[in-house]
């Protein structure tokens, strides 16, 4: 006789739990039937991006053609039956269908016949990109007043006669109801849907560029992302959790790269009074060294009133933040920034300042507020200002809403599907050692000291407001912003005060940490991996935060190939530098592919001229067979559920969980 199972009695209760879910062995059995085939589909697509630093409308294109998936599906499906310029076309109704209908219309097209050719060729690439999916999956993804029509029509045997005609007479109708425009828009929506299943956003979304908040809002919406917070995105969040420094770094950096849209507009942030501070306090001072660099688009756009006023806030921002600053440092001595504190070296009488134990004359020491005997102190009129901003930053909806959404999809570092991928480092010593760290903490390094960081960031969110958890937090997102060795900052020091105030530039130098030099050996690449708890060859790390110079030579892949850094010059301040506009990675269940992108002319550009951003491609890895969901990281908890259901299905055979009466 076969010995019967015993249980535990907390797996006995679990299993209880789970049979009100799967009363029967018959609907346990079909759950498990059901597991099984998912397993064995293959792997969906993952879409890597980084630092697109406000630039909205290149990463709303990049985000709607996937990096070229888009336009390879239509390659596949009509490279012999279409032309360039026919294909072209379709791929921009597809990325752009409101906006493409309305020009077609507005050439006086004959739309009906238009329709009829356009929804069977969208049918077909929905065909395609639904391919590796469940059905039921694919129907979850359909917009619901249209979900029976396109299961239908996306499994209809042409060949057919009487389908066929049923087909057809699905596409008569929607035209005949006049919902072609919006049938059409889905469908689109659709596709995209499909072709990326998971997106991968591996930092700085926020600053430099004018659409950040546009950015975030095509986040919320979309149907599955992870976010790997960038220094710049930790800025925001600390402003918005009510950092008085941060919202003073927030408005400098927004001041500086001439992006106040965002604040006042994108967020509904009154700078008006900050504008009448600085009139007041910097009217007659020297703010020659604020001076915004406007670009030739914007320029005229401003009288010489308007760009002296917009300098006075500048200076007036900074010298509050370099006092804020100084006190946050004083407040923490662990953060071990003590060489940070300049205000207090600066001898007026001869305008220099000593640092390091060398004198450099200053280019500016014509400060309004700064008491040379306490240099940190606001003055009444500065401490009133940055709380009046402050809490505008706090209740700012729209913004609480985006820092939500960042916290929620967000952390420091992720590992998916044997990748891991944080935006910064992982600080280490000259000597290949892992950094160690004792801020608020008892000398952690490597991932425990990233969990830590981790944790400590959502405090500075979550706490009570004015408890000293809730303190210390914010404190720590400043320090993760320009800390010492911060794992996403990853440089001994933020020189903005040299920059701003002393011509020597060797006194501008931000060294990086020893990370990203030994990067380059493949064995450190192995070994931070398995810190993580990752081996085998498909495991990598995914890199933003340091734009590739590609124009010098510079490679992307690191490590041997262990390593790939996807920041190429998203933000347009920096395609000078790097000589392109990004990298992305596409990982797909065949291959691991790098993709780099030219600088893209403009939405309106694309849609008029049915112009895509200009791309290459390379394979960095083939499988050697087709990956497939069961070797993905929900494929192992689709396992673990169907190992669940195994001895759910063994309980009620041995009796010792009674299954539910079937009528």
């Amino acid at each position: 006789m076969a010995t019967q199972p015993t249980y535990r009695p907390e797996h006995l209760h679990y299993l209880k739990m789970l049979a009100k879910q799967y009363p029967t062995v018959q609907a346990a059995s079909t759950e498990i039937i059901n597991l099984q085939a998912i397993l064995n589909l293959p792997k969906a697509t993952e879409h890597f991006i980084s630092d697109v630093h406000g630039e909205h409308e290149a990463f709303r294109h990049i985000l709607n053609s996937a990096s070229g998936v888009v336009r390879e599906k239509l390659d596949e499906l009509f490279g012999t039956t279409m032309t360039r310029s026919e294909r072209d076309q379709l791929a921009t109704l597809i990325y752009y269908p409101e906006e493409k209908l309305e020009e077609l219309e507005a050439a006086g097209e004959d739309m009906e016949e238009w329709y009829r050719i356009t929804f069977h060729r969208l049918i077909e690439v929905c065909c395609l990109v639904s391919s590796k999916y469940t059905r039921s999956k694919v129907r979850k993804a359909m917009p619901p007043e249209y979900a029976y029509i396109i299961d239908e029509l996306i499994h209809t045997h042409y060949e057919d006669t009487d389908k066929r005609d049923y087909y057809e007479n699905i596409i008569s109708t929607i035209i005949q109801l006049g919902r072609a425009d919006n049938f059409l828009v889905e469908l689109c929506g659709l596709i995209k849907r499909l072709a990326v299943d998971h997106l991968h956003l591996v930092g700085d979304i926020y600053d430099r560029g004018p659409g950040a908040d546009i950015i975030m809002d095509a986040l919320l919406n979309h149907h599955s992302v992870d976010i790997q917070w960038g220094n710049h995105d930790i800025l925001w969040m600390g402003a918005a959790s009510g950092s008085r420094t941060l919202v003073a770094t927030v408005l400098l950096n927004s001041l500086r790269y001439n992006n106040l849209d965002i604040i006042e507009t994108g967020y509904g942030i009154s700078l008006r009074p900050l504008s009448v501070f600085a009139d007041e306090v910097y009217k007659g001072h020297d703010i020659s060294r604020f001076k915004i660099k406007f670009t030739e688009n914007d320029e005229g756009d401003y009288t010489e009133k308007d760009k002296r006023l917009v300098a006075q806030m500048h200076k007036a921002i900074t010298m509050i933040l370099f006092k804020l600053e100084g006190q946050k440092i004083l407040r923490n001595p662990s953060f071990g920034m003590d060489d940070r504190l300049l205000l207090d070296k600066i001898d007026y009488e001869n305008q220099c300042i000593t640092i390091g134990g060398k004198t450099y004359p200053m280019l500016d020491t014509d400060f309004p507020t700064v008491d040379p005997q306490d240099p940190y102190r606001l003055t009444p009129e500065e401490d009133a200002l940055i709380a009046q901003l402050t809490a505008s930053f706090m209740h700012s909806e729209k913004l609480q809403r985006h820092i939500r959404f960042l916290y929620s999809k967000g952390s420091l570092y992720r590992i998916y599907n044997g990748n891991l991928l944080f935006h910064g480092c992982v600080p280490m010593a000259e000597d290949g050692s892992l950094l160690h760290f004792s801020i608020g903490c008892d000398d952690l390094s490597g991932k425990e000291f990233l969990d830590y960081a981790d944790t400590v960031a959502r405090r500075a969110y979550y706490n009570k407001p004015g408890s000293p958890e809730r303190q210390f937090g914010m404190d720590f997102l400043w320090w993760l912003w320009c800390g010492r060795n911060s794992p996403i900052f990853g440089r001994d020091r933020m020189t903005t005060f040299e920059r701003r105030f002393i011509a020597d530039e060797d006194t501008w130098t931000e060294p990086k940490n020893a990370y990203y030099r030994l990067y380059q050996d493949p064995a450190v690449c192995d070994a931070l991996l398995h810190q993580f708890g990752l081996t085998g060859e498909h495991c990598h790390i995914i890199n933003g935060h340091m734009p590739v110079k590609s124009k010098k030579g510079e490679s992307p892949i690191k490590g041997g190939g262990k390593l790939l850094v996807i920041d190429g010059g998203f933000c347009k301040a920096y395609q000078n530098t790097t000589g392109i506009a990004g990298y992305t990675l596409i990982y797909t269940s065949n291959c691991l592919r790098l993709v780099s992108h030219q600088p893209f002319a403009g939405r309106a550009n694309a849609i008029q001229a049915n112009q895509d951003i200009a791309s290459s491609s390379q394979v960095l890895e083939w499988m050697d067979k087709r990956l497939k969901i069961a070797q993905t990281d929900i494929g192992r908890q689709l396992q673990e559920q169907i190992d669940d259901l195994m001895a759910l299905l063994a309980a009620f055979r041995s009796g010792a969980i009674v299954e539910a009466h079937r009528d």
